[in-house]
Parts: structure tokens; C-alpha cells; sequence
């Protein structure tokens, strides 16, 4: 085990499913170790603390109360896992009580939200970043050097898509409009992120931006968008069209259609383990790459380095790569019907 100096301590905000997958992969970054946890059931804190004790170390500490997760000396940074309409105020009392924040996606779910997180961020001289883990995978390393050496060729269009079937439940966070529940903000953001991603990985490390949306969304009775289908228009004739949407299955693949050859995530793109490349008349070129443990790793690390060489942001996944989702969401949303009235 390595020194107590050498260790790395983070503090976890709201124990759910999610936070469960960044505890797992903390075992696989050197130094990494779960200090501190903030629920709002005790008991279920003490489960998550316990599930995550490493042999020969204590449970993580457990609080429901924020200013003492906040001011534990011991906690050198948090991650945030609550419903997406909580970010905001976690973020902004974590910065103001000087800890780095590692906060699941969306950060906010507004580009004014963002802008004033980030600003808070730059004035406190602290670490701020959105866990878009898939910046951070083995596949995207390797899909972004076959983009960089043209194995596709000139870049004419991406299709994905991001569904799964989930019963309507309006109390829940995905259908909840008081939880930020909606398709987009949870998982549609996955397809904006890859698009931009790869034109970024065409254009220098610039995505330019759109110059046209179209957009149609299907309303839950509960308000909030249950599917939505996209097509963004990019200079040049690109486009991107996608599905996210909580109410049909799908193999949720991602394909960048190049002049020579098309690049394919073929399974869940968001977590890819595999990269492909497509030619006619060729057999498909597959190339794995696996997760270390799983997927979350890459995040956790890249957060520490930066928190450690005193940064402010991750030059892979920077402040502005957020608020530019945040303002892609926004525009998105301005298309959306307006929302079914009570009764």
C-alpha cells in the first residue's frame, strides 16, 4: 500500500448507482482511495462505505451533513453523483469551501449555470471538471489516432444513437422534471460529445459549430423529453444525426462516414471497447481495447494529475468543451414543443 502522503482522497456525494461504478474503479488508480461520503440516508451511506472498504483500511467516513464532508482536511476533492438537478449546488459549496470537483454530466443544465461554476472555479483557483469519462477511454485514444492519420478519409457524416426502454415512471429521475429528468440531459449528451469529438480530432482540435439544428422531441406526460431525434449541420456539408430516447432498445452505435472509410464504435459507444473500421469490399479491421477496470478509471486520474499539478482544468476535457454542450443542449431544447399542461 502506498504512504499516507502518496494517497489520494476523495469524497463522494450521493452514493447511487453511478457512484458505485467510480468506488469500483478507484482500485485502479495508483493512490486513489475513498475518504469521505455524503448521504442523505445514513444507513445507505454506510453500506456504500462499506461495500468500498479496501482490506487493511477503514471504512470511508460517513455524513449527511455537507459542510462536514466539506471541511474534512482529509477529503482532497469530491465527486458529485446526485440527480442532475443538485450539481449546481454541490459544485458551487464545494468550490467555495476550497475543495477540486469532479462532477458527473451534465454539470449544469444551463449554459448561464455553467458559465457561473466555471467563473466561480477561475476566481477560487480551483480544479472543475464534468466526469464525460468517455474522453478518457482506451477506444477513443485509439479511434482518435485513426481519425488524426485519415483512415476515414474527408469526414462527410456521423450517425448514433442512445436508447433504452425504460418504464415510465414520473418520480423517477429519468421522467422527474424536479430531478432534471429528460433524455437529452442524461444520456443525449453522449451524442453531441462524440460529435464533437471527432471534429475536433479533424479540425485541429477545433469543433466548429453548427449551422443548422433540426430537431423533433417527444414529451412524457410529465413534461420532460422522453426521445429526441437531431440533425446538426456543420460548414461543409457535415452532419450529425442521432436518437436518444428512453422508450425504444438499440444496438446504440456510433459511425463517422468518411470519403474512404467509415469508423465504427458498434456497441454502446458511450463505453466502447472496441473501435472498427469499414471499407466496401473489405473485411471490417476491428481493434479492441479494453477497460483497465472499468471505464471510470481514466477520469479519476486525470482529475488527480491536474488537481496535483494545480490546475484549474483538464486540457482533455477543458471548461469550454462544457459550456459548449451546455450551449448545443440549449439550443436544442429552444425546439422543443412545449411541455403538456396539468390534467
Amino acid at each position: 500500500m502506498a504512504p499516507d502522503d502518496d494517497l489520494f482522497r476523495w469524497g463522494v456525494i450521493g452514493p447511487g448507482g453511478i457512484a458505485h461504478r467510480f468506488a469500483a474503479a478507484l482500485a485502479g488508480v495508483p493512490g486513489a482511495r475513498l475518504a469521505a461520503v455524503l448521504a442523505r440516508d445514513a444507513a445507505k451511506g454506510q453500506a456504500y462505505a462499506a461495500r468500498w472498504r479496501r482490506d487493511g483500511q477503514a471504512p470511508a467516513r460517513v455524513t449527511t451533513a455537507l459542510p462536514e464532508l466539506l471541511a474534512d482536511p482529509a477529503v482532497d476533492a469530491v465527486y458529485i453523483a446526485t440527480p442532475h438537478s443538485h450539481h449546481g449546488e454541490y459544485v458551487r459549496a464545494a468550490l467555495l469551501a476550497g475543495k477540486p470537483v469532479l462532477c458527473e454530466k451534465p454539470l449544469v443544465t444551463t449554459l448561464a449555470q455553467g458559465l457561473a461554476l466555471v467563473e466561480l472555479a477561475r476566481e477560487r483557483g480551483l480544479f472543475l471538471m464534468e466526469a464525460l469519462w468517455t474522453r478518457f477511454l482506451p477506444a477513443y485514444e485509439l479511434a482518435g489516432r485513426l481519425l488524426r492519420d485519415g483512415a476515414i478519409g474527408e469526414l462527410r457524416a456521423m450517425q448514433s444513437s442512445f436508447c433504452f426502454a425504460s418504464p415510465y415512471d414520473p418520480l423517477h429521475r429519468q421522467w422527474n422534471p424536479a430531478l432534471a429528468g429528460g433524455a437529452l440531459w442524461d444520456i443525449g449528451i453522449y451524442n453531441l460529445a462524440v460529435t464533437r469529438w471527432v471534429l475536433q480530432q479533424l479540425n485541429g482540435g477545433v469543433c466548429p459549430e453548427p449551422v443548422a439544428l433540426d430537431v423533433q422531441a417527444e414529451l412524457a406526460p410529465s413534461g420532460v423529453d422522453a426521445a429526441v431525434t437531431a440533425t446538426l449541420r456543420f460548414p461543409g456539408g457535415v452532419t450529425s444525426q442521432f436518437r436518444c430516447g428512453f422508450d425504444a432498445a438499440s444496438l446504440n452505435t456510433f459511425e463517422a462516414l468518411g470519403s474512404r472509410a467509415a469508423l465504427r464504435f458498434p456497441l454502446d459507444f458511450w463505453q466502447a471497447e472496441a473501435v472498427e473500421l469499414v471499407e466496401r469490399k473489405a473485411p471490417v479491421q476491428r481493434f479492441a481495447a479494453p477497460f483497465a477496470v472499468n471505464g471510470f478509471e481514466g477520469e479519476i486520474a486525470e482529475a488527480q494529475a491536474c488537481i496535483r499539478a494545480g490546475r484549474i482544468e483538464s486540457p482533455r476535457m477543458p471548461h469550454a468543451e462544457t459550456l459548449a454542450l451546455l450551449g448545443w443542449m440549449d439550443a436544442i431544447r429552444a425546439q422543443f414543443p412545449a411541455a403538456p399542461g396539468p390534467g
